[in-house]
C-alpha cells in the first residue's frame, strides 16, 4: 500500500513538473500565433539543415539561368545550351533503368518512368541520354516546361556526338513547338538541320 502512495505521489509530481514545462514565461500555456517559433511545417529549411535526399520546394530553390551561347553570327543565342567537349557515356547501370522507363512510357506510365530516370540520372549525371528520357517522360505527362529544360541539359552534355546532338535539338523542336513556341521549333529545327 505505501509502495502505491508512493509511485502515486511520483506520478503527480512529474506531471505537475512537465505541465510547469510547458506554460510560458507568464505561466499561461498558451502561446498566442505571432509568438510560436519557426518551426512552422511550410518554413524552409535551410540548406545546411537539410537532409541530402530531402525534395526542395520550389520556393527554396535558387533562380536557374538559362546559359546563353553565341550563334553563328556571334550574337548571344539566349536558351541555347553551352556544350561541353566530350559526352560520358552512358552507365550499364543506367543503361538497365532507361529500358525499364522505356517499357513503362510504352505501358502510359510516365511517373513511373520518371522515378527510374531519376536513379539513372545519379548513376550517369553527365549523359545526355539519360536527360533526353527524362525529357520524353515529362511530356508524355504534358509538362513541357521541365521537359525543355532537361533537353537543353542533355544538349550541354552532347559534346561532339553529333547523333546526340541531332536528336536533342530534334527534340526541343517538337517540344517548343507542343508548347506553341513556334520561332523557337523552328530554329531547334534548323540546328538539328546542319548537323
Amino acid at each position: 500500500m505505501k509502495t502505491r502512495h508512493a509511485h502515486l505521489a511520483w506520478t503527480i509530481a512529474a506531471a505537475l513538473f512537465i505541465s510547469g514545462c510547458a506554460t510560458g514565461p507568464d505561466g499561461n500555456i498558451y502561446v498566442p500565433p505571432e509568438q510560436k517559433p519557426e518551426s512552422r511545417k511550410d518554413a524552409p529549411i535551410p540548406p545546411e539543415v537539410r537532409p541530402k535526399d530531402s525534395p526542395i520546394r520550389k520556393s527554396e530553390q535558387p533562380p536557374q539561368s538559362v546559359p546563353e551561347v553565341e550563334d553563328e553570327d556571334g550574337r548571344e543565342e539566349s536558351g541555347s545550351p553551352s556544350y561541353q567537349e566530350q559526352g560520358e557515356p552512358l552507365s550499364p547501370a543506367a543503361a538497365s533503368l532507361m529500358k525499364q522507363a522505356d517499357t513503362l512510357l510504352r505501358q502510359d506510365n510516365p511517373r513511373a518512368a520518371v522515378s527510374q530516370l531519376e536513379r539513372a540520372q545519379r548513376i550517369s549525371p553527365r549523359s545526355a541520354e539519360v536527360y533526353y528520357k527524362l525529357s520524353e517522360a515529362y511530356v508524355a505527362m504534358n509538362r513541357l516546361e521541365p521537359a525543355e529544360q532537361f533537353t537543353l541539359k542533355g544538349l550541354s552534355l552532347a559534346g561532339n556526338n553529333t547523333r546526340l546532338q541531332r536528336s536533342g535539338w530534334q527534340l526541343l523542336a517538337d517540344i517548343r513547338r507542343a508548347n506553341g513556341n513556334t520561332a523557337g521549333a523552328d530554329q531547334a529545327e534548323a540546328r538539328a538541320a546542319k548537323l
